[in-house]
């Protein structure tokens, strides 16, 4: 599983944990969350954020 980050509000999206109160469940690949999705802070589109290397 991967964790991704906003590079404008740094709001982590972890796919582990996904985001349930967004419809999104818990082991969500990246890749399969909709292209129109939004972030839920500063609602910036998925092209704002960048995979964290831990």
């Amino acid at each position: 599983m991967r964790t991704w980050r906003c590079k404008i509000c740094n709001f982590i999206y972890d796919e582990k944990e996904g985001l349930p109160e967004e419809g999104i469940a818990p082991g969500t690949a990246w890749e399969d969350i909709p292209e129109d999705w939004l972030c839920p802070d500063c609602s910036k589109g998925k092209n704002e954020f960048e995979m964290e290397l831990i």
